[in-house]
């Protein structure tokens, strides 16, 4: 990976995520606040609590990373439910799963707007993962 795209600017400021892993999301916003780019990483434990609080917010984060093993909501109804609600569908979204690459990638194939990230082993390869999607996404 260079420097330019180390030092790229993130156009996503505003994030959410989704994980019923209160250790998992905690690691998940020191990695995000690691990266030093001042975005804003809200966390939710529940997502059809965020589903319904996201129909009728007035602020809407740029990009939403969901964990798919989830009870109630699990990841993937998660983004069937905003995927039908015409101001949520273009928000783009990142199904993360501890699932082989593989499934992710059959979960998220007929998903617009929708990508996958297996869950690293270390906060070193979550910061890395992290900087690596949020670049590529800009693209």
């Amino acid at each position: 990976m260079s420097n330019a795209t180390i030092n790229r600017p993130m156009l996503y400021k505003n994030i959410l995520l989704i994980d019923d892993d209160s250790d998992d999301a905690e690691i998940f916003v020191e990695a995000v606040d690691s990266l030093q780019k001042q975005i804003i990483c809200r966390t939710s434990n529940n997502a059809l609590k965020s589903f319904e609080g996201l129909k009728i917010a007035e602020d809407l984060p740029d990009l939403v990373f969901v964990d798919f093993s989830m009870p109630a909501l699990n990841g993937r109804e998660f983004i069937e439910k905003m995927k039908s609600v015409k101001r949520l569908q273009y928000i783009p979204i990142i199904l993360m799963s501890s699932h082989a690459v593989e499934v992710l990638c059959e979960l998220t194939q007929k998903l617009e707007g929708v990508s996958y990230m297996t869950k690293p082993n270390s906060f070193q390869e979550l910061v890395i993962k992290l900087n690596e999607v949020l670049t590529k996404m800009q693209d």
